[in-house]
């Protein structure tokens, strides 16, 4: 995949109807902090085009960013934020849900989980919901340059365990500094799309 052009076109928030869109979509969920923004902008070829923070749970919308006018990468809000009160969690909650039920568009959900700690309840949750919704998630093991390479295979085997995931699931180790995986990514979406590499 070469990404020539990149334009947020479309933000939804708790109270927007989700768009009608005839582009496909590729989803990308995970808890806040994960690097969801970082990996949107590697994969993007852009530093700061999708916004990280320092501060968890920015994302409180869903982005959509169209990408050379082929398909829109879809930037889900990050769950599991301890500082958002609960009525705020719960509209996080709808918002994501309803977009899985209601989006007619969505070829992949990539569900990011951080590669140095076990899947928390909320990552656990949210696989199943994605599985629920009839998808099967890829995995995006972010932040692999924070742990010995002597330990990848470990932390990967650990989080299919926790998540208890489905035969033949994808997990691919990514790290937003180093670009690790991004060329598997880039190939698991042409296979998606249905391009040849």
């Amino acid at each position: 995949m070469i990404i020539k052009s990149v334009n947020l076109d479309i933000v939804c928030g708790i109270t927007s109807k989700l768009p009608e869109n005839t582009l496909p979509e590729i989803a990308f969920a995970g808890k806040s902090n994960v690097g969801k923004s970082s990996l949107i902008n590697a994969l993007m070829n852009r530093k700061n085009y999708a916004r990280t923070s320092q501060s968890p749970g920015k994302t409180q919308t869903i982005n959509y960013y169209n990408i050379n006018q082929e398909l829109f990468f879809v930037d889900l809000p990050g769950y599991g934020y301890a500082k958002a009160n609960e009525e705020v969690k719960a509209k996080w909650g709808k918002l994501i849900e309803d977009y899985l039920h209601q989006s007619k568009q969505i070829k992949l959900v990539m569900l990011l989980i951080d590669i140095r700690h076990k899947p928390s309840d909320n990552d656990c949750l949210m696989y199943r919901w994605i599985c629920d919704h009839g998808y099967k998630p890829v995995i995006i093991a972010t932040k692999s340059d924070k742990i010995n390479r002597s330990q990848l295979n470990k932390q990967l085997q650990m989080i299919a365990n926790e998540l208890q995931v489905l035969p033949e699931t994808i997990i691919i180790p990514f790290s937003a500094l180093n670009k690790q995986g991004r060329e598997d990514i880039y190939e698991l979406l042409d296979m998606t799309l249905g391009k040849e590499a």
